[in-house]
């Protein structure tokens, strides 16, 4: 008669439990889970007096949901994504041009779709729909030549344009983020990228400083006569016309935004010159993050977190509570965190069996890379208060499921990262 040791019958089972996933790297899977459930409980003591105490629950929940779809798609080919890229990429435009015309307004902009009862904001969604269509795109070998970036761009500039017209200057500006990384990890030059954003930068440095903006526009030329080399003279005279160019073309920008996005702009400079207004946020938050000092006051011990001093602290300004209550050493610990879930994108990118999947881990990367480190900062009043998510952290539910299916995609690239023999 055949026995079995309890060891061996309990490997047999593991490895069909597992079957599917053995390229998977758990730990950037245990890492959101664990942000998640932390954040849960941060919620919870954000919303301690206030008598909401679903939105905790909810998170927590719609974390769980998320984590699973992160599993099932890790066991599904990312390959899938080349033949879909098209339809994605229209469904996405799809469902921005519906919330201009269906959608429901909320805090000045109208960003949400109300689907039997559950508001879906699709600009987050939109964000996973330019991270494929872009690494499809950019996968090819004429990717690293100005054709490939001009199409790459054109192709982007669609969902931009539609989330910025929402408006969304958060969302908007993460979409840049995704293609300035993406493009850089095809191998487009450099300085092609830093041309590409000059006009924006030329238009600041205008409204800021005139010695400034001039050294930036003399630089521009430089660079553009040394990464344009076929075009020589005439490439540096058009990057130093541009970027002139670029200083009226502020001010027309500039008149497009609504007013509290002017103030979310340029208040982290000076919030006390709104104290009870637009600086009335950063203020309050920077209190928070400071009475936290080395170990903070504890867990639902936070007097401006339980007091409610920071309006909507349970989604952007998240952060703040953080540092209230668990002080620099949470902070810190987070930022561990976020530091480890990133080593691991690049790691995976690296390791990637095609410049698709390797594509597909940057996009990620740089979506939540650019959200993290904005949010941090526009919390402590180093960046200006503009609506991004802390990913993760911050209550949304369509930007915590965006965030999960995200993982799910680049972990599919993890388990099938090597390539299949015949």
């Amino acid at each position: 008669m055949t026995t079995y040791s309890s060891g061996s019958v309990f490997k047999k089972r593991w490895k069909r439990l597992s079957h599917g996933w053995q390229g998977v790297d758990w730990l950037l899977f245990v890492l959101p889970m664990g942000i998640t459930i932390f954040s849960s409980v941060l919620i919870s003591s954000t919303q301690k007096y206030t008598g909401e105490s679903g939105y905790a629950i909810n998170h927590a929940i719609l974390g769980m949901i998320g984590c699973g779809l992160a599993l099932w798609i890790a066991r599904t080919r990312y390959e899938m994504l080349l033949q879909w890229r098209w339809i994605i990429y229209v469904a996405t435009i799809a469902s921005l041009v519906a919330v201009m015309a269906i959608g429901t307004e909320g805090l000045g902009a109208q960003r949400w779709i109300n689907v039997f009862g559950f508001y879906v904001q699709p600009s987050e969604f939109a964000k996973l729909g330019a991270i494929i269509t872009l690494a499809a795109m950019l996968k090819d070998r004429d990717a690293p030549t100005l054709y490939g970036m001009g199409k790459a761009l054109a192709i982007t500039s669609v969902p931009w344009a539609l989330v910025f017209l929402q408006p969304d200057l958060g969302t908007s500006l993460v979409f840049g983020a995704i293609v300035i990384g993406m493009l850089y990890w095809s191998g487009i030059h450099p300085g092609w990228l830093v041309l590409m954003v000059s006009p924006l930068v030329s238009a600041i440095l205008f409204e800021i400083s005139i010695p400034a903006w001039i050294f930036w526009v003399v630089a521009m030329g430089v660079v553009a006569f040394r990464s344009l080399p076929w075009w020589s003279w005439y490439s540096g005279i058009v990057a130093i016309v541009v970027n002139l160019a670029s200083g009226k073309l502020g001010e027309v920008m500039w008149g497009v935004l609504k007013d509290y996005q002017k103030d979310r702009l340029i208040l982290f400079l000076d919030p006390d010159k709104d104290p009870l207004g637009g600086g009335y946020h950063l203020i309050q938050s920077r209190i928070a993050i400071g009475a936290g000092e080395l170990w903070g006051r504890g867990l639902f011990h936070g007097t401006q977190t339980q007091l409610s001093f920071i309006p909507e602290q349970h989604t952007d300004f998240i952060f703040s509570a953080v540092g209230e209550e668990l002080g620099f050493v949470g902070g810190v610990a987070l930022l561990l965190a976020f530091w480890l879930i990133c080593l691991r994108l690049v790691m995976i990118a690296q390791n990637a069996k095609d410049n698709f999947g390797s594509l597909l881990a940057v996009g990620v990367l740089s979506m939540i890379v650019f959200q993290a480190v904005l949010n941090i900062c526009m919390t402590i009043g180093l960046a200006p208060i503009t609506g991004i998510p802390l990913p993760w952290m911050s209550y949304g539910r369509s930007a915590l499921l965006t965030n999960f299916i995200a993982i799910g995609i680049v972990e599919s690239v993890a388990n099938y990262r090597f390539k299949l023999k015949f």
